[in-house]
């Protein structure tokens, strides 16, 4: 229909030929469009006088594939081959010759970052599992820090060993890990001692150390605090003390501070993850014995006032039979 309003137009107009096959002006205009755009795009495109020869094009691309350019964008060997007073095509051809090769891509040599393993770390008892971190307390001055160490068992919540010192050092946490293992007589092939990628922790002096008595150590994925969440939680309830200072004037009254905390900590604070119980309690196992007491305490309650429970005595909280950090998806399925 279309075609025929196109030779009727040749001979009354187009205005005439549309009134005559009552067609409207505007479809055949559509029409008309629409097959100038296909004879357009169906049309080759000529290749223009000034464009590069084969042989030209292959130049190019070697020369920015070649040990000199390789890791650098076309903007920057366009530039070098202007200041060496050379040009063979600007920025868009380069990118051009780039595309139709398939290699518009990063073409630098980048660092490749290794695949870190989320740690997967299991304590069923005291002394398994260790982590340690170390965070800045405020100085007296501003950019002033005194740095507080601090190693906890993950099981118990218990603080095996903390320090303040006025710096970061390797040699420093290597003598607290050391004492720490003493005094908890902590056996080769006893214990996993997890902590972040500080420069301290991943040391020589302190992997040497772990190495030789025997205990095996692990790090947190960069950047990951879920993978250190038990220091990073103790720090939190020290940080979040109402007593704690928004500075500290010395390193004796930092020191003088942390003694009085870590004894509450660990003989007093009840520890909503270890069922309301010390760290202590649970870290020396005497955890039963003092839920055992409770259950006694709700019983005789019970008795007494048996109005005020719903039915039965209450019941104490238990204590979690493990501690994890990431713990497996299939754990979860079957706990």
């Amino acid at each position: 229909m279309m075609e025929e309003i196109g030779e009727l137009a040749l001979e009354i107009g187009i205005e005439k030929a549309c009134q005559a096959l009552d067609i409207a002006r505007a479809s055949y205009y559509r029409f008309k469009h629409s097959r100038l755009q296909q004879t357009k795009e169906s049309a080759p495109r000529p290749k223009p006088a000034w464009s590069l020869s084969a042989q030209e094009r292959k130049i190019v691309l070697d020369l920015l594939n070649s040990q000199r350019f390789m890791d650098k964008a076309p903007q920057e060997v366009y530039a070098t081959l202007l200041d060496e007073g050379r040009y063979l095509c600007s920025i868009s051809t380069m990118y051009r010759i780039l595309e139709e090769n398939d290699e518009v891509r990063e073409r630098r040599r980048l660092r490749r970052h290794p695949n870190y393993e989320k740690p997967e770390l299991l304590a069923t008892k005291p002394n398994e599992v260790w982590t340690w971190d170390i965070t800045k307390l405020k100085g007296p001055q501003t950019w002033t820090y005194f740095y507080l160490y601090v190693i906890l068992d993950i099981y118990s919540r218990y603080v095996v060993g903390w320090m303040v010192a006025d710096c970061e050092h390797s040699a420093l946490a290597r003598d607290l890990i050391e004492q720490s293992l003493g005094k908890h007589n902590i056996r080769p092939g006893q214990l996993t001692i997890h902590s972040d990628r500080g420069p301290s922790m991943k040391s020589k002096p302190v992997a040497m150390l772990l190495s030789d008595l025997g205990v095996t150590k692990t790090h947190s994925r960069p950047y990951v605090s879920n993978d250190n969440p038990f220091s990073e939680s103790q720090f939190k309830t020290l940080k979040y003390r109402p007593e704690f200072p928004e500075r500290f004037g010395s390193i004796e009254d930092s020191q003088s501070f942390c003694r009085p905390f870590f004894h509450w900590y660990n003989a007093e604070h009840r520890h909503s993850g270890i069922a309301l119980l010390t760290p202590e309690m649970v870290h020396y196992g005497r955890a039963e014995e003092v839920i055992k007491a409770r259950e006694i305490t709700l019983i005789q309650a019970y008795e007494e006032h048996p109005e005020r429970f719903p039915g039965k005595p209450g019941t104490p909280s238990a204590l979690p039979e493990a501690a994890w950090i990431n713990k497996p998806a299939q754990q979860d399925a079957h706990s």
